[in-house]
């Protein structure tokens, strides 16, 4: 290999480089701009195969890869979140999604105003001074994208180029021509390629920059676009390792939709180029390539639409259970880790409303502790005081889990809305510990009461009841509130906060009027007034979660 070979080699990596690098900038830019939307998209998800196609198309189209949807959805499917039949329209809708950039690429063959030379730097340039002069972030976000579409413009006039200087090379031709005249290693070739890039939205752009230079005809284009698809596979199987039986059918629904569709497509394709040979050699351009990758992927969902229940047997099949592994684990703290999935990390939108669920059912066994701490108090039933210690326990772990999973969303890339949100469920897990250690508290007044055989005044135990009462309507709504976002539950929040804190002070009152009277013990007050105290601290941590949401709002 001469010197002017290593150069264009690296001259070509380093345009594969950028091109790689823009596309993640761009994607990640829509997605940023797309944050809310995406969260919204989860409510989208049903048992309707068909709102599944349409869903996996506009997350793809917005990341940019197939490959970080597909992997997504074996996280969603491993947490619980999505089961194997809205899994299938998903994945569907991920190979549809994944032509779009294939469309960008072929771009400059639609005009001479549209070929990189002429606007990416224009791109880059503009994006870059909006990304670093505007203190808007939405406009900081366009930036973003701007600079990743041109950078993915840039990239791929360096291939271009560096390609372009072999387009008369005998030796560079004939492996084409090779690969041409034999599907089967045409189809292993862009399998190859694929696995070793890692994205099959890359690979096809390499598979356009040789089309851009009129190096490779219909049938050796074709049969390694067969590959390509096919090899989109791998990062999804490679994620479901380590995941549960039905993220790894998953994982085999997707292999199974590419390769049938691979082997229908290379059949009837095989059989045109037969009967047209012409049509086999003729050089096929970008526009080409993004035409027939885009009828592929329609086509093969199409066709495979009325068989989804097929696929899913299918996998069933190929996986089968594993009864040492099968066991549900019924460990809440096991469930939730599983829930929290290290694979929805790389789409912060579904990963945060994941850990916001996680946290809405943190709320959840915060308001049974306190349930438990009433029983306890006001019913005296000592044997509930060991659950409210096992439950507070419990909430710790929650505590400690939530908090590593928001770390690792916090270090993920997002926009100042998500940013906002993350910190505010930070506080929120906070919040909702601190009610479960006043729930012990509680617990605990109420052993010692036991133990001192304090008996409570009718006026002091009706008070009592009223106050837990109210205080447990404010937990409650402000649980709601974080779960909905609903401005009248913040709202029911901020009433029941107000009626706390004048039951607090009158009822404070009312029993010093008692120990004056010496109708109630010194030694009762003091256990009554740290009753009091506690829940009136419940009710200020749910005051502040439903402020936490007034300000998203």
């Amino acid at each position: 290999m001469s010197m002017e070979d290593i150069q264009m080699l690296i001259k070509f990596l380093g345009g594969l480089g950028i091109f790689l690098y823009g596309m993640d900038r761009m994607g990640d830019g829509l997605q940023k701009s797309a944050g809310h939307k995406m969260q919204q998209l989860l409510g989208a998800l049903t048992d309707n195969p068909v709102m599944g196609i349409l869903l996996g198309t506009g997350v793809t189209a917005i990341i940019l890869s197939s490959n970080a949807t597909t992997i997504m959805v074996v996280g969603f499917v491993n947490a619980g979140i999505l089961n194997l039949s809205q899994a299938v329209g998903i994945i569907m809708g991920a190979n549809i999604g994944t032509t779009v950039t294939s469309w960008i690429v072929s771009m400059n063959e639609w005009g001479e105003m549209l070929k990189p030379e002429f606007f990416s730097p224009i791109l880059v340039f503009s994006g870059a001074l909006i990304r670093y002069l505007s203190r808007n972030g939405k406009a900081k976000q366009v930036g973003e994208i701007l600079v990743g579409f041109g950078l993915l413009f840039v990239g791929l006039g360096f291939m271009s180029e560096t390609i372009a200087s072999y387009h008369s090379n005998e030796a560079f031709l004939s492996v084409f021509t090779f690969l041409g005249k034999n599907p089967l290693l045409g189809v292993a070739a862009g399998l190859f390629v694929t696995v070793l890039i890692q994205s099959s939205s890359v690979s096809v752009g390499v598979l356009q920059v040789l089309a851009l230079n009129g190096m490779i005809g219909w049938q050796c284009a074709v049969f390694i676009n067969l590959g390509q698809n096919i090899g989109s596979c791998a990062a999804a199987l490679r994620s479901s390792t380590g995941a549960n039986r039905t993220a790894k059918r998953a994982a085999v629904i997707h292999l199974l939709f590419n390769a049938i569709g691979a082997i229908l497509f290379g059949t009837v394709m095989a059989v045109l180029f037969w009967l047209n040979p012409d049509l086999a050699v003729s050089p096929i351009t970008s526009v080409g390539i993004s035409i027939f990758h885009t009828a592929f992927n329609v086509i093969n969902t199409i066709l495979l639409f009325p068989f989804a229940g097929f696929l899913v047997k299918a996998s069933g099949i190929l996986i089968r259970e594993d009864a040492s592994a099968s066991k549900c684990c019924k460990d809440s703290k096991d469930e939730m880790k599983r829930h929290l999935d290290s694979r929805i990390l790389d789409t912060p939108s579904f990963a945060i409303e994941s850990v916001t669920h996680e946290v809405v059912n943190m709320g959840y066994a915060a308001l049974k502790n306190f349930d438990l701490a009433a029983l306890v108090l006001l019913e005296d039933n000592k044997s509930d005081a060991i659950k409210v210690k096992k439950m507070e326990q419990m909430i710790d772990d929650y505590e400690k889990i939530l908090t590593d999973y928001l770390i690792k969303i916090s270090n993920q890339s997002l926009n100042e809305e998500q940013h906002l949100l993350v910190k505010n469920l930070f506080y929120t897990i906070s919040d909702f510990e601190r009610i479960s250690d006043h729930c012990e508290n509680l617990s605990e007044l109420a052993l010692e009461k036991s133990r001192r055989s304090i008996v409570f005044s009718e006026d002091a135990d009706r008070e009592l009841h009223e106050m837990f009462h109210s205080v447990r309507s404010s937990l409650e709504h402000s649980i709601k509130a974080r779960a909905s976002s609903d401005m009248s539950e913040v709202r029911a929040v901020v009433r029941s906060e107000e009626l706390v804190d004048n039951l607090e002070e009158e009822f404070r009152e009312r029993h010093i009027t008692r120990l004056a009277s010496q109708s109630c013990k010194p030694e009762n007050g003091v256990i009554y007034l740290d009753t009091l105290n506690n829940l009136e601290r419940i009710s200020d941590h749910a005051h502040n979660i439903a402020g936490f949401v007034r300000d998203e709002v």
